[in-house]
């Protein structure tokens, strides 16, 4: 059985780098995947599209060229529309993960729109169309021997706890239990760990401030605004308790990647020097969770 240590990932987005326009500075795959590796980080995740090669023998050669095994990716798809068929971008997408030997597909049920400070409300006709969808999606990934996941995000179709348990009750698909975006729509990690590891697949670490993911789910805040006045913190220094949440998935079996991604916004790119502090802090904190 390999040890928590030898799971640890990163995802770009803890260097900054995201798919939203206007998210602050981007830093290039050099700068970040030489980070991680300097780190001791594992794995990677993909990063949003654009970031790394198209090409699936290129972006192969980057990650094995940096000494990075692939996770996978953050996948945002449109599920929900009758004349929106979401099969030939999945398709295009997995043809990388299979020349990378990525695992793990992580979508994300999005509305259409850029960013995530507002959600789409859908109606019976709708969610019928998302539940087929993924079904759909889960089944492309599985074909091509990658385990597929759904990813609960703040300003998407999955974010409340209502809309937790709608998948688990009407789709057999794997979840991403990511720590923040649970935590900020209204579902306890650790419970849901605990109550349904069975489905937990991946998972991406963040550890939250309550005061600030209240404002969030209060409206006093967008959730844009909260990632760069610094809701997110450093694994263990937050209220989401991940010491807890990672023995919970480690009691039950849990083999799968954990995955430091940490939404981070970079005003310039001086500011890349905290951000690699931060995810040095997360590293050590989840070295200290293996067991003897």
């Amino acid at each position: 059985m390999t040890t928590i240590t030898d799971r640890i990932a990163a995802a770009p987005i803890s260097w900054g780098v995201c798919e939203v326009p206007d998210w602050g500075y981007q830093l290039n795959p050099d700068q970040v995947l030489g980070d991680m590796r300097r780190l001791g980080v594992a794995a990677t995740e993909f990063g949003p599209e654009g970031f790394l090669p198209q090409a699936p023998a290129e972006r192969a050669q980057v990650l094995s060229g940096c000494g990075l095994k692939a996770v996978g990716g953050f996948f945002p798809l449109v599920l929900h529309k009758a004349d929106h068929d979401p099969l030939p971008e999945i398709e295009a997408e997995l043809d990388a993960y299979v020349a990378a030997g990525a695992t793990t597909v992580i979508y994300s049920a999005v509305s259409g729109e850029d960013g995530y400070d507002e959600r789409v409300q859908l109606d019976d006709d709708q969610w019928d169309v998302f539940f087929a969808n993924l079904d759909r999606a889960r089944e492309a990934a599985e074909s091509r021997g990658i385990t597929a996941t759904l990813h609960p995000h703040v300003g998407t179709l999955i974010e409340s706890r209502d809309d937790v348990e709608r998948v688990l009750e009407r789709s057999t698909i794997g979840l991403t239990l990511d720590t923040g975006h649970l935590f900020i729509g209204g579902t306890d990690p650790l419970q849901l760990a605990r109550e349904h590891g069975d489905r937990i697949r991946h998972t991406h670490l963040k550890d939250v401030d309550n005061a600030m993911a209240q404002r969030v789910r209060d409206g006093d805040l967008t959730y844009y605004e909260a990632v760069v006045q610094g809701m997110y913190r450093p694994l263990g220094q937050g209220d989401a308790r991940i010491g807890d949440i990672v023995h919970a998935l480690e009691d039950q079996g849990y083999q799968g990647w954990y995955t430091m991604e940490q939404d981070t916004v970079l005003p310039d790119v001086e500011a890349v020097h905290a951000a690699v502090a931060d995810v040095a802090e997360s590293i050590e904190f989840l070295r200290s969770l293996d067991r003897p």
